[in-house]
């Protein structure tokens, strides 16, 4: 597996470089559907490149991506092996010239992650994680903070592609503002996941995200010690989008679940 990860690793720094290539050129994009939802050429660049490299290292994997048609999740999915791509995530932060925007790549092995990687290539910073081996950055271990929730910092993740959400995620914003340290958004999931995994932040919440959001961001908070479920506190599953809700070692010993503090608010 190592030899794997390394395989992996070695691939999305290709695909940063695809990225950074063309970050400075404010690429035009074009409506993927929905309000405030694009695609560039980029993402379909880095996909495509994605697909034919992974593909030489594990044969038999299938392929899961955000672009191109290949966002559902397959029966036969569950068994094996099949990558879950995500080849910009925060496409509106990089045809903006906003920084950042990352690379996500988990394996499922048997319908659940099992490598992920996130690559950050603004600031060269690689993510990753097996499961069962500890989560680092760089190849450097990393661990969640050990602080409670007054004590951290919280990042909300807006929906923007679900205008039906939105009062209930700034109903949540307002929430965890009154019981946080204060709020932080970013524009991209995965840097949000891999911000609690590494003690930044300690704790994240968006009432929806695709497979390919959150797949390799939240093995890699798991092996990081945080606790990560849906908003209503139940198990992920990794076969169709959800709710994420990511704690960190520290917060998740306490009372942090928005019924939990609906609650004391009451």
């Amino acid at each position: 597996m190592q030899m794997l990860l390394d395989g992996i690793v070695g691939i999305i720094k290709e695909g940063g470089e695809i990225l950074l290539s063309a970050a400075s050129l404010h690429a035009k994009g074009f409506a993927k559907g929905g309000h405030a939802n694009y695609v560039t050429e980029y993402d379909s660049k880095i996909q495509n490149f994605l697909i034919d490299r992974l593909s030489k290292l594990l044969p038999e994997a299938n392929f899961i991506g955000e672009e191109n048609g290949l966002s559902a999740f397959q029966e036969n999915d569950r068994t094996g092996y099949a990558f879950v791509i995500d080849p910009i995530d925060g496409t509106n932060n990089f045809m903006k010239g906003y920084e950042p925007s990352m690379i996500s790549i988990a394996l499922l092995k048997d319908g659940s992650p099992y490598i992920g990687v996130i690559y950050n290539p603004f600031q060269k910073q690689v993510f990753s994680a097996i499961r069962g081996h500890g989560a680092f950055v760089n190849n450097t271990p990393i661990h969640s903070s050990e602080e409670p929730l007054e004590s951290s910092l919280v990042s909300v993740g807006t929906a923007p592609y679900n205008p039906e959400l939105h009062a209930t995620t700034f109903d949540l914003a307002s929430l965890y503002l009154r019981y946080g340290m204060d709020l932080r958004r970013s524009g991209t999931a995965a840097w949000d996941l891999c911000a609690v995994a590494c003690g930044k932040t300690g704790l994240f919440f968006e009432p929806v995200l695709g497979l390919w959001d959150f797949a390799a961001g939240a093995l890699i908070c798991e092996e990081a010690g945080c606790t990560i479920t849906d908003l209503d506190g139940k198990p992920l599953t990794y076969d169709k989008s959800s709710s994420i809700l990511c704690a960190s070692a520290g917060v998740s010993r306490g009372t942090y679940l928005p019924s939990d503090l609906k609650k004391q608010s009451v």
